[in-house]
């Protein structure tokens, strides 16, 4: 494939969907989309741009063969569709809102992915998941211990690429276009 494939992740919270709708309209100009997740509940497409479908059709979808990548996370089904390898073998590069969880098979299948992390100080996150109000104070403490867990699993050799996005959005944003703009290679438009 000619595009390379920008996996960004992060804990619930984060600030993906943020990052990733202020950073859409320069992402285009450095020939980078960002792709639609395929989502099992409708209200988390909230903030994001996403296409929210029933458990069933969701399935029916799997089973047809439509997606690139899908997997499973907090009781919910997350795909991105085949559209993704139409775009990579046409030489645009593309960004999707992985899972931390599915990094190894993401890059099993597609070994020149470039994986971003998106991290936030946890006195940060934890403000950010109460403001939201979709969990509990109890389940937004396994959500930081999971995040713990995480960096723990991590070696520091890891090829991984952190961004911080405790303070100014805008900072992330500069951050991230840096760093698709220095593994994108040369603008193939």
């Amino acid at each position: 494939m000619d595009g390379k494939l920008f996996y960004l992740m992060g804990p619930s919270g984060s600030g993906k969907d943020s990052l990733i709708e202020a950073a859409r309209e320069p992402l285009r100009a450095l020939n980078c989309e960002v792709m639609r997740r395929v989502i099992t509940r409708s209200a988390e497409s909230v903030g994001e741009d996403a296409i929210g479908v029933t458990p069933e059709e969701f399935d029916r979808r799997q089973r047809a063969g439509a997606f690139s990548l899908a997997w499973q996370a907090n009781g919910l089904s997350y795909g991105i569709t085949k559209e993704m390898d139409e775009w990579l073998r046409s030489g645009r590069h593309v960004l999707v809102n992985g899972s931390r969880a599915n990094l190894r098979q993401a890059m099993e299948l597609y070994p020149t992915l470039v994986p971003i992390l998106l991290t936030v100080k946890d006195e940060v996150l934890r403000k950010r998941l109460l403001k939201r109000g979709r969990e509990t104070p109890e389940q937004i403490d396994a959500r930081l211990a999971r995040n713990a867990l995480f960096k723990d699993r991590r070696s520091s050799d890891s090829p991984v690429h952190q961004i911080d996005n405790s303070a100014d959005l805008a900072v992330a944003v500069a951050a991230l276009l840096e760093w698709v703009q220095l593994n994108a290679g040369p603008d193939r438009t």
